[in-house]
């Protein structure tokens, strides 16, 4: 079992910037690909990102505003997030799975409880 926690969201102004940190404990925290959905209300939950081993990824509608980077003496995973706008708005989501390069949910075995982002306009 691996549990999550995520920290960090907020209220924020357009433009503005926001990290949030997501905290593993369980089963060992390098073996996992990690990565951040987030889900607006009437929505699909999305793929944010995700980093492991080899690589980051990045959805097109955050590439070059939002960052992940993982520091594993911590156990943590981080969501740098810059130049954010009103439609990130969301709760994101911090998850952990097995497969490198996954950007589907159920490619995910385990996920965080989310926490609230949103921009005002």
């Amino acid at each position: 079992q691996v549990q999550l926690v995520e920290s960090g969201g907020g209220l924020v102004q357009a433009g503005g910037s926001l990290r949030l940190a997501c905290a593993a404990s369980g089963r060992p925290f390098s073996s996992y690909a990690m990565a951040w959905f987030r889900q607006a209300p009437g929505k699909e939950r999305e793929f944010v990102g995700g980093i492991s081993w080899i690589n980051v990824w990045y959805a097109d509608s955050v590439k070059g505003r939002f960052t992940i980077s993982r520091d594993s003496a911590k156990n943590t995973v981080y969501l740098q997030m810059n130049s954010l706008k009103p439609e990130d708005t969301a709760v994101y989501y911090c998850a952990a799975g097995r497969k490198h390069g996954a950007r589907a949910p159920g490619e995910y075995d385990y996920w965080g409880q989310g926490t609230q982002v949103t921009v005002s306009s």
